[in-house]
């Protein structure tokens, strides 16, 4: 069995350094690594990155994380991934993690996502500009992750992701705001790919589970969702 524990959402500003790091101390005992799931900051600032790193950073355990769009509202999100990184936590956007468990190899394949919907109530890369910039980005970040699921070779798959790759881990939001929480390009590459585990965050009043339409178990991991300093699945080997 591998043991993962994930959290998203965390949002941590310049004075919320302490505050979740007791409750990792012994992460090893609940889990064989950690993920984060973005909106690791308030406001995306390098000030605020270091009090991630200061949570997160140099555990027992290897961190995984992406980056939400919290992180990127500030415009420094490669000197925020660059903060935690310099800490050991190892941040993905179109990359991989890997690490062996009981003698079985363990992939984390990881992309922001971004918005756009869900099929039938999707925006498309059609009339303005803007419209089609929006779409565009979904879907090379789509593109990214399909990218990095098809390098793995492991015995066990993750998909990561800050936006959701599906609508019913969305329930308990307000549907007009579904294609800004997600979209179904994330879902298609999940199920193309062979993913064991689909994680994300972003929906704070969403629900934790839900499937993709081919059969991928998803969790949203959003703090305000899973109410605890994160949440821990288990994968058979």
């Amino acid at each position: 069995m591998i043991r993962i524990a994930a959290v998203g959402d965390v949002h941590l500003g310049e004075d919320a350094r302490g505050q979740l790091r007791p409750a990792l101390e012994h992460l090893p005992d609940h889990a064989d690594v950690l993920l984060l799931a973005g909106d690791l900051t308030r406001h995306g600032t390098v000030d605020e990155a270091h009090v991630v790193a200061d949570e997160f950073g140099e555990l027992a355990v290897p961190v995984v994380a992406v980056l939400g769009n919290h992180d990127h509202h500030s415009n420094a999100a490669d000197d925020v991934a660059k903060v935690l990184e310099d800490r050991g936590i190892h941040v993905l956007e179109g990359d991989t993690f890997t690490m062996t468990v009981d003698g079985q190899r363990l992939g984390v394949a990881g992309v922001k996502g971004f918005g756009g919907g869900f099929a039938g109530k999707c925006a498309s890369n059609f009339g303005e500009p803007e419209m089609k910039a929006f779409v565009n980005h979904t879907i090379d970040r789509a593109e990214r992750l399909r990218a990095a699921l098809a390098s793995l070779d492991t015995d066990v798959t993750i998909a990561l992701t800050h936006y959701s790759p599906i609508p019913e881990t969305l329930r308990g939001e307000p549907p007009e705001i579904y294609p800004f929480l997600g979209c179904y390009q994330l879902g298609e590459v999940i199920d193309a790919c062979d993913v064991d585990l689909a994680v994300h965050g972003h929906a704070h009043f969403g629900c934790e589970q839900g499937v993709t339409p081919g059969g991928t178990r998803v969790r949203n991991v959003a703090q305000p969702v899973i109410h605890s300093a994160f949440a821990t699945y288990g994968l058979a080997l």
